[in-house]
Formats: structure tokens, sequence, C-alpha cells
């Protein structure tokens, strides 16, 4: 079974031509199938829409499913609800937007059927704007720098992998942007695969200055989550250290000019931010200390239930 997830927000004159199209190309397949779209919440007529394309297809029997949101969610919790909802064994992520081409969903089950767990793709002439493509290659830069990620174009929201990934994978909130980087850190096979990346027809991006703004944090979040969930005193310690010994340092050069120069220190605010810096840098030293005891109490308590199951 192939489940393809298609969440979508105000995509009214997109939606029966990406159904159609889908349809077309997947009745070519000899695998089962199923299309669920998910409404996130959308204010113009897309729902009905959707349902005036499953009506079309209804005499044929083919499996389109759609589910809405009572309000806007995000893509994130739309792509959750259609992965809750989904009987697949091989899952497909695709925007509603119809810049991607249902014609590529063969290449992407074939790469799969190659043995891969996830294939992600690479939109090789992207129809974008100036802006988008800016943040998206410092975005590459970062990662491929800082996470050593294997992939091109990892926020591509054309993807196919098979369920199993999701099996070892925590996916919440907007971090199945880094999905494809999880699937990678985890140690599945993963590929990548050209696609035909389409001009926006109709409707306007939902990219802004919000989106902008939460992946910069997000992709901030992967790297902590990535590099240092597991050793997190690796990340706070430099820190903390650092601003200890630049305090320590303060203090250290106004106390010798008070006690050999008898320079008063009342007059000093240098006094006030050295003793500021050690206290923050010790307090950052200690979260990371507390950030190892949490981990090393949550891998005791799974190593205690799994000896208790056996």
């Amino acid at each position: 079974m192939i489940s393809i997830i298609i969440p979508f927000y105000n995509e009214e004159e997109n939606l029966p031509v990406l159904i159609n199209q889908c349809v077309n190309e997947l009745k070519t397949f000899k695998d089962a199938w199923e299309i669920i779209l998910v409404d996130d919440g959308s204010k113009d007529n897309s729902k009905f829409k959707v349902q005036s394309s499953k009506l079309q297809f209804k005499a044929q029997s083919y499996q389109i499913k759609l589910i809405s949101h009572r309000k806007r969610f995000g893509k994130g919790r739309a792509l959750r609800t259609g992965i809750d909802n989904c009987s697949g064994d091989i899952i497909v992520f695709m925007d509603g937007d119809l810049q991607d081409d249902p014609k590529d969903l063969k290449k992407f089950i074939d790469k799969l059927n190659q043995g891969y767990d996830f294939v992600n793709g690479i939109r090789v002439k992207r129809q974008e704007s100036v802006v988008v493509k800016t943040y998206s290659f410092i975005a590459k830069i970062f990662l491929h720098q800082f996470l050593r990620s294997p992939f091109t174009d990892i926020n591509c929201g054309f993807k196919a992998f098979k369920r199993s990934v999701l099996e070892e994978i925590v996916l919440y909130g907007n971090n199945f942007r880094f999905l494809p980087l999880a699937a990678y850190y985890q140690g599945f096979k993963v590929s990548e695969i050209a696609i035909n990346n389409r001009p926006r027809q109709f409707g306007q991006s939902k990219f802004g200055t919000k989106k902008l703004v939460g992946g910069i944090f997000d992709t901030l979040t992967a790297y902590f989550i990535y590099q240092f969930a597991e050793k997190p005193l690796h990340f706070f310690g430099p820190i903390g250290a650092v601003m200890f010994s630049a305090g320590f340092l303060i203090t250290l050069v106004l106390a010798v000019q008070r006690i050999f120069y008898r320079i008063l220190l009342y007059r000093r605010p240098m006094l006030f931010l050295g003793i500021l810096l050690i206290i923050v840098g010790v307090q950052i030293v200690m979260t990371g200390i507390v950030g190892e005891l949490t981990v090393y109490l949550n891998k005791k308590s799974n190593i205690n239930s799994n000896s208790n199951i056996k």
C-alpha cells in the first residue's frame, strides 16, 4: 500500500487538478494506494473542491480521504494527522500547490524498491522567489557544515519513505523539515532524486516572514537535538566555562589593582560585570550537568523497563 499525504491550506484551484493528476499516475501502479488530503483549516472552498473530486472518482473505488482541522495548526500537525490516518507501508509527502509533479512518483517508488528507506526530492530548477532561494541556500550551507547533512535540498516537500522510519523518529511540531536528516542519523539508507518543480499557477505562496523566522529557530533546534541531545554538557559546558573564565579574569585584575595599587572598587562597574559573568557561567554549566543527569536517568529507566518486559 502506498499512502500519498497532501496537506493544504487555501488551495481550491490547485487541488482538483492535483488529485486528477495523481489518480492518473497512480492508476499505472501495481501496488494498492490511497490519497489522504488534510485540510489545515482552509477558509476558501478547498474542502468542497476535494469532496467534488472524491465523488468524481467514487465509482472507480479509488481511495481518496479528506480530513479537516477545525483551524490552522501548521503543516507539521497536518502531516502528523495524515500519518495517523494512513495505511500504507510506503508514505509519500506532497504539497498541495501543484509545484510537485505526480509524474515523479514512480521515480520515488523505484528508488525505494532498490533498497532505500528514505528518498528526498531535489528541486533542480526551483520556481521560487529570490528570498526563498537565498534562505534555502544559507540553510543548506549551515546543515552541511554543522550537521553533516548529505542532502542537497532538505526543505523539499516531496519525499517518500518506508513506514518503519517513523518507528524510530519522533515527529512533532515543525521538525518534519528535518525528517530526512533524522532518518540519516538513525542509520537508515537514504537517497535523493531530481524532481520537476513547477511554477505556482494559482493562489499565493504560504512562505512569509513568520515562516522564515520559524525556520531559523527550527534549524537551531535541530542543531542542538541532533548534536547534543545525549551530551548536553558538551553544549552548555564550553559556553559556561568561557563566561566564568572571563568573569574570573575581570575580578582577578580588579583584586590585584585593589590590593597592590589601592584603587577603590566601589566606582568600578567592571566589578559587577565580573561577578555577573561568574554567576551566569556557573548556572550555564549546572544546566548542562542537570541535562546529563536527565539523559542518564532516562536511559536507565529504559533499560529497567526492557528488563522487566523480558
